[in-house]
């Protein structure tokens, strides 16, 4: 009685063993297939962030290139007029500096001649 028992037992374990080792019904893949597709698609999908993360760094780059020249022009735009604006008032203040002169000696030869 008990070696029948034995052997039910291992009938069944049998049984059991190999029924877990059968295909998944919902795919028709093994174990290892899912976690070959699994690596395949991580690789992938790894690949495509990658890819993308380039593609934002050059648009970024390329933006803080624009930007950076577009600041370059318009500093040496604003030097150009500063250094305009400075010629015009070293003239103004010869002019002005001149005028006084004259002035200065008109009012001594006024008073020279009185």
């Amino acid at each position: 009685m008990n070696k029948l028992l034995i052997a039910l037992g291992l009938a069944a374990s049998v049984a059991l063993v190999g029924c877990n080792k059968q295909e998944a019904p919902e795919t028709g893949a093994t174990t290892g297939e899912h976690l070959e597709n699994a690596a395949d698609q991580a690789g992938h999908d790894i690949s495509k962030a990658a890819d993308e993360a380039a593609a934002k760094t050059e648009a970024a780059t390329e933006e803080a290139t624009a930007k950076i020249d577009a600041a370059g022009e318009e500093a040496a735009a604003k030097t150009e007029a500063a250094a305009q604006n400075a010629k015009e008032a070293a003239k103004d203040a010869t002019v002005a500096t001149a005028s006084a002169v004259e002035d200065g000696a008109a009012n001594v030869k006024e008073r020279a001649q009185q």
